[in-house]
């Protein structure tokens, strides 16, 4: 059974939104040359560029992937081994915009997230993220069972 674990959008809630600008506009301008079609594709790549995780279960295979244009899933399959551990880890974004050319404006996320960690207990990838102590807590007690793994 494969888990997907939805994380991050690549670009960030301002280039997400300027991405369907982008394509708000190509789409107006497709109507008077083709290049618009350009400006369509670099909006849709930046506004549904995410990140995620994805757990398989059969095979004990973990994958941290980017998901170009939100639909394919660019990544490497990491063998997960018996000496891995899970764990819990606070993480905190932030991200600058700038309105008018020089009002800024700031938009932070902080949450739980449950990262494995390799055997020399260094942060290998994040797996999932959750908005609250107690969820992530149970959910990193059914992840190590479900993957034989210890919980740092």
């Amino acid at each position: 059974m494969i888990i997907k674990n939805k994380l991050d959008r690549t670009f960030g809630p301002f280039g997400s939104s300027t991405g369907f600008f982008l394509m708000l506009g190509g789409v107006l301008a497709t109507y008077f040359s083709i290049f618009g079609l350009l400006l369509v594709i670099i909006g849709a790549f930046a506004a549904f560029t995410s990140t995620s995780a994805l757990i398989d279960t059969d095979n004990k295979k973990i994958k941290y992937s980017d998901n170009l244009f939100g639909i394919l899933p660019v990544g490497k399959w990491i063998d997960i081994k018996p000496d891995m551990k899970v764990g819990l880890k606070k993480s905190h974004r932030g991200y600058m915009g700038y309105i008018r050319g020089t009002q800024p404006v700031g938009i932070h996320y902080n949450d739980i997230r449950i990262v494995l960690y390799g055997s020399d207990n260094k942060q290998i990838m994040p797996i999932k993220k959750f908005d609250s102590y107690e969820s992530s807590k149970i959910e990193v007690k059914n992840l190590s069972s479900l993957l034989g793994l210890d919980i740092i």
